[in-house]
């Protein structure tokens, strides 16, 4: 039996509902926190609806929750509440962004409105692709998106929930939830908020510690300057590691040899030393000394982008460096960290592997590997995918053994290349000293074109020669290092070089009237 209502009969709530925007990422715990705003407000007898728009986790973005929820009228329950699927810009009452960048874009969909929205956000980042494979310092500015919101939002609301999470041993959609309570935007007790929690039956206890540690932070930052502004970074000389012996001989030497140097390159000489000896040797730690030795003294800041860069240059990826990182304990025990996996669930860890045949041939000695690098055939069957599941024994002892090639890597065709190419930009840099210390600082500085692994290497590579080349030929102009950093700008943006090949171009028409 069909039963149909006439519309005219059916009494419609005028009241407005609390409109809610969650973004979070895949594994922040997005569809719980949403779980729990709904049953919190089913708890006290409202009416709530949630809908999502999924973004395929961390692929293609967000996934963007909506909730709606509303007190049903006083005296009146027979009165059928009206919910929208969809969050419209400028009516959304409380925006929550799992990560800073989702509390961007949330403005930038227009969800954040000064006249009434509340926006909620971590601090902490976990950076996009194109932010991890920018070439340099690929990093969004998280300044913007605070300036941004303490214009676009009526309140605002940001601290690093992923840092109390990892403390609480819970996950950071517990500390929104926290700072949703402690924000006083809901009309709900506190005692509302434990008791969903409870409810739940998962986790209860530390989502309860996550939870105080959320409410009490929110509280304490809506009682100071209501205009947030970003955690300022320490200053960089204290991020460096101190210059001081670690009861090793051959390292402690190096260590007596580097404090002759002048006491503002202690911090960054240190840091140099620990990777270039971690990456290789001892004996490699002399290399990288006697290399920022034959710089002149005279200079400071260029010394100390000398080396800062000559550091990052000698311990250049290779296969060899990617099996050994891959292949530490330190890895696999942050690995388990950060997937929370249990002491009693076993974790798996799949790797893919696209090596190519320069890859290969890099690992023979020099004569060898050019032929091998010439063989068509061989490229055939060495450049396809590859997946490795690390945590498997006979994976693992491949790249074990792989990472034990280090002991072979001098002998090795990449390595001397690598080594030809580094002493090439030192000579430069040492020939520039002479007559411009601010052109040969930015022939230092420009070397952060070149990093990365396989073809992102060989890109980079190639548009730090072209800047070398332009270096050469501005040498002598008063503009000389201004130039350089130009292009070194226009180079780390620009993607397939044409951009750079434009700015070279025009380099060229400085010397058409000469």
């Amino acid at each position: 039996m069909n039963v149909s209502v006439a519309p005219s009969s059916i009494a419609l709530s005028q009241a407005r509902p609390i409109t809610v925007a969650v973004l979070a990422m895949g594994g922040q715990g997005g569809g719980v926190l949403v779980d729990w705003i709904v049953a919190l407000a089913e708890r006290r007898g409202w009416f709530a609806q949630s809908t999502s728009v999924p973004g395929v986790a961390q692929r293609t973005g967000a996934t963007i929750y909506y909730i709606e929820m509303i007190a049903p009228d006083a005296g009146k329950p027979d009165r059928y509440p009206v919910l929208s699927m969809m969050p419209a810009p400028g009516k959304v009452d409380i925006v929550i962004g799992a990560e800073l960048m989702e509390a961007g874009r949330a403005i930038l969909r227009g969800l954040v409105s000064p006249d009434r929205t509340l926006l909620i956000g971590s601090s902490h980042r976990s950076l996009a692709v194109s932010e991890k494979t920018a070439p340099g310092d690929g990093t969004a500015d998280a300044s913007q998106v605070y300036e941004a919101a303490n214009v676009a939002a009526n309140r605002f609301i940001a601290f690093d929930m992923s840092e109390i999470a990892d403390a609480t041993g819970s996950v950071v959609s517990s500390v929104l939830f926290g700072a949703l309570a402690g924000s006083g935007a809901l009309p709900f007790t506190t005692e509302d908020f434990e008791a969903t929690i409870r409810s739940a039956g998962v986790g209860v206890d530390a989502s309860l510690r996550a939870f105080t540690a959320g409410r009490e932070r929110a509280v304490a930052t809506l009682k100071q300057d209501p205009k947030i502004k970003p955690t300022a970074k320490p200053p960089l000389a204290k991020r460096f590691p101190r210059l001081e012996p670690i009861g090793h001989a051959g390292y402690d030497a190096l260590v007596a040899r580097a404090q002759a140097m002048p006491a503002e390159l202690h911090g960054i000489v240190a840091a140099g030393l620990q990777r270039v000896v971690d990456y290789q040797d001892v004996a490699y730690g002399r290399e990288y000394l006697d290399r920022l030795e034959a710089m002149p003294r005279d200079a400071i800041g260029l010394l100390q982008a000398f080396a800062k860069y000559l550091a990052i240059a000698m311990a250049y990826d290779d296969v060899i460096r990617v099996a050994d990182l891959k292949t530490r304990a330190g890895r696999f025990d942050r690995v388990r960290r950060e997937a929370r996996a249990g002491d009693d669930q076993i974790l798996g860890i799949t790797e893919f592997f696209h090596p190519r045949i320069e890859e290969m041939a890099g690992l023979l000695p020099p004569r060898l590997g050019e032929k091998v690098e010439r063989s068509k055939g061989l490229a055939r069957l060495v450049d396809r995918g590859r997946k490795l599941r690390a945590t498997s024994p006979p994976a693992f002892l491949m790249l074990y053994c792989v990472a034990g090639l280090r002991r072979f890597r001098r002998r090795m065709l990449r390595h001397s290349r690598e080594m030809r190419h580094l002493d090439q930009w030192a000579q430069r840099v040492r020939k520039f000293a002479a007559s411009d210390t601010a052109l040969a600082t930015a022939v230092c500085e420009a070397r952060r074109l070149v990093g990365g692994y396989s073809d992102t290497h060989s890109r980079g590579e190639s548009k730090f020669d072209k800047v070398m080349l332009a270096s050469e030929r501005l040498a002598g102009r008063p503009d000389a290092a201004e130039w350089v950093q130009r292009l070194t700008k226009v180079a780390l943006k620009d993607a397939d070089g044409t951009e750079l090949d434009g700015a070279l171009r025009t380099v060229e028409t400085l010397f058409e009237d000469a």
